[in-house]
């Protein structure tokens, strides 16, 4: 075994379950829980739907992705990131992202590369999001749930520094989505 690859521990024992809230998106659970070494522990985590969400980098062209802007309530400000949303019952993961896509963008798409899976504050969140890049975009609009439309925003592969910098580009699982891709384009770069 590699010494970078985690060893295998026991994990705590779980001594009981219980819903203390719930919403339409969340739960949130409390777990009571003995570890290895007799300590007694309650923590909360929060529980999402269990089927995960999407997130895709789109390629208009070979130069330029496309990102939207759009409220974000946690913030009460509007936010510029990439298209993202839950899978819905009995889709996979590149069904809810071309969905996703043709809902926030108006375009659906044609190759789809899975780039990684994450999660976010893994410590008291289980949700899961598939990152990926989309490229071979064609024009298809689907109603989406947002309130109002999206603001399209196209970004030159040249200017991603700025990107980076910008104040309102602040989401983690964008941040991640962006620096993930840049490797990607990079190793497409290097084999042509």
């Amino acid at each position: 075994m590699s010494e970078k690859t985690s060893k295998q521990r026991d994990l705590p024992t779980v001594l009981s379950r219980q819903i203390v809230a719930k919403s339409r998106l969340l739960r949130i659970e409390a777990i009571d829980l003995k570890f290895n070494n007799g300590e007694l522990r309650q923590y909360e985590r929060m529980q999402g739907s269990g089927r995960g969400a999407v997130m895709v980098v789109p390629f208009l062209d070979p130069e330029t992705i496309l990102l939207v802007r759009e409220y974000a309530a946690g913030l009460h400000s509007y936010q510029l990131g990439f298209p993202k949303g839950l899978i819905d019952p009995g889709e996979t993961a590149e069904q809810a992202a071309d969905r996703e896509l043709k809902e926030e963008i108006g375009y659906g798409v044609g190759k789809l590369t899975a780039l990684k899976q994450v999660s976010m504050a893994p410590a008291f969140f289980s949700a899961a999001m598939t990152l990926f890049v989309g490229e071979e975009l064609y024009p298809e609009q689907l109603v989406g749930d947002e309130p109002e439309p999206l603001e399209i925003v196209p970004w030159k592969l040249s200017e991603l520094d700025e990107l980076l910098i910008q104040p309102d580009f602040t989401e983690a699982r964008s941040v991640a989505a962006l620096l993930l891709m840049q490797r990607w384009h990079q190793a497409q770069q290097n084999e042509k």
